[in-house]
């Protein structure tokens, strides 16, 4: 791995952004958002198998590896703990399909763990996936001793509702890093989906209360809202088909109607829109960071989502909206002391046309970085120019890495150090900022941002 990668080919800006990197590139990792088990954490048994540490836990590499023609089963996916034999050939066809990675991030993240972690500086390939293979399951590294390796100050989790959080108990006091739940409760708002009653139930019981009408039902969220901010909780995510939120006259009717199951899916769809009303207030009282990414069509494939289940790489993007569909939230919320709203889009075309105008205005609402599809050099690229230069710096939410891959979590933001530090570079070259402004911007997005927007 080069050291100047991701940084502009122009020797002179090159030369700033390297002295900006080179003043960030050790400080402590904050990830308010990602899905890495805490049980895995808790347990903190060594990893001795490659493919469970690299490809199985990881959509990003999986989706490129079945897009090339290699079945899910062949890489692990669904099929539980895997045999040393299954391990190895899922980790060779890794290998021999290096070449199906190249152009993305992900063969950039997977070449900087290789290197910082495990040494390894040999391109993978049908050759030498063996020795890859044992060096890596040799080296029987440790998920805690691999969180203070990383530098990671702070780590968010991704949670249900009813979850008992005993694990993040366990952990407080046991590491340094801060390991904290996000409360996220989507399949609770959508009351048309399959198995919503039983949910309910399920919510119910972990509030320790009985929930019959659509009053138990909010005071019952409510409950696990403070039992996740008592052990450390500082945000509530959602992710939905669409950001609207809208109210309806009778949610109580409509609360009715969907625990019998009699409720259609228009229906459903009204009712969750006016939860994220309801989402916005509670945020707004008790403080959890509100954080939206919308728009995308989960589970695009009915026959994988069958087979394997959901988060295996075949959720796409679709376009969404933001303007007229917060409008209802913002005209309640938006200028609410304490109130935090963090909007994410795989949409591109947003950026500069409804997020940082939004943004720019409402004291509330902070721009989310590019986030899964788009966390990508080029992209990264597109939303620093189209954000920026509307809102503002102060603006954005700060890295987030949103990886299930705890390997991952440090490349990932090593890419963010790099590409924020030569675009901060390129405007000292053009007179538009000096270099200890630079400095100061760059530090601020790396650890002040994300602590302020997340209030950590």
């Amino acid at each position: 791995m080069r050291e100047d990668r991701l940084l502009p080919a122009d020797p002179g800006t090159r030369a700033v952004a390297r002295r900006l990197y080179e003043a960030v590139r050790d400080l402590p990792i904050i990830s308010p958002h990602g899905h890495v088990d805490p049980g895995m954490l808790l347990e903190d048994a060594p990893f001795t198998d490659p493919t469970a540490l690299f490809i199985t836990p990881d959509h990003y590499v999986t989706r490129l590896l079945h897009a090339g023609g290699i079945g899910l089963d062949r890489l692990g996916v669904g099929e539980g703990p895997l045999t040393e034999r299954a391990s190895r050939d899922a980790w060779r066809l890794l290998c021999e399909n290096w070449r199906l990675l190249r152009g993305t991030p992900v063969r950039y993240w997977l070449e900087t763990e290789f290197e910082d972690i495990f040494g390894i500086t040999e391109r993978p390939s049908a050759a030498n996936a063996d020795v890859l293979y044992d060096l890596i399951a040799d080296r029987r590294a440790r998920p805690r001793e691999l969180l203070a390796r990383f530098g990671i100050d702070f780590l968010a989790t991704t949670d249900d509702p009813a979850d008992d959080l005993a694990p993040h108990a366990a952990l407080a006091g046991a590491v340094r890093t801060r390991i904290a739940p996000t409360f996220r409760p989507d399949a609770y708002l959508e009351p048309a989906r399959p198995g919503w009653a039983g949910r309910i139930e399920r919510l119910a019981a972990a509030a320790g209360t009985d929930i019959a009408d659509y009053k138990g039902y909010l005071a019952a969220l409510e409950n696990r809202r403070r039992h996740f901010i008592a052990h450390g909780a500082v945000s509530a995510d959602h992710s939905h088909a669409d950001a609207r939120a809208e109210p309806v006259d009778n949610p109580d009717r409509l609360f009715q109607r969907a625990l019998t199951g009699d409720i259609t899916e228009a229906e459903g769809t009204a009712f969750r829109r006016h939860m994220m009303l309801e989402m916005a207030r509670m945020s707004s009282e008790d403080g959890l960071v509100m954080t939206l990414h919308p728009g995308i069509h989960r589970n695009h494939h009915p026959a994988t989502f069958e087979r394997y289940g959901a988060d295996t790489g075949h959720d796409i993007p679709t376009t969404v909206e933001f303007t007229r569909a917060l409008a209802p939230l913002l005209a309640r919320h938006g200028t609410d002391p304490g109130f935090h709203l963090v909007l994410f889009t795989v949409d591109a075309t947003v950026y500069s046309r409804e997020i940082a105008p939004l943004a720019g205005f409402y004291p509330s609402v902070y721009a989310g970085v590019p986030w899964w599809f788009l966390d990508n050099p080029a992209a990264i690229r597109h939303f620093q120019e189209s954000v920026t230069e509307i809102a503002g710096f102060s603006r954005l939410s700060g890295f987030i890495d949103d990886t299930r891959a705890l390997c991952s979590i440090p490349a990932r933001h090593d890419m963010s150090r790099r590409l924020d530090a030569g675009y901060l570079a390129g405007l000292v070259r053009t007179h538009r900022l000096d270099e200890d402004e630079a400095l100061d911007t760059l530090t601020a997005l790396v650890t002040d941002q994300p602590r302020k927007v997340f209030k950590l």
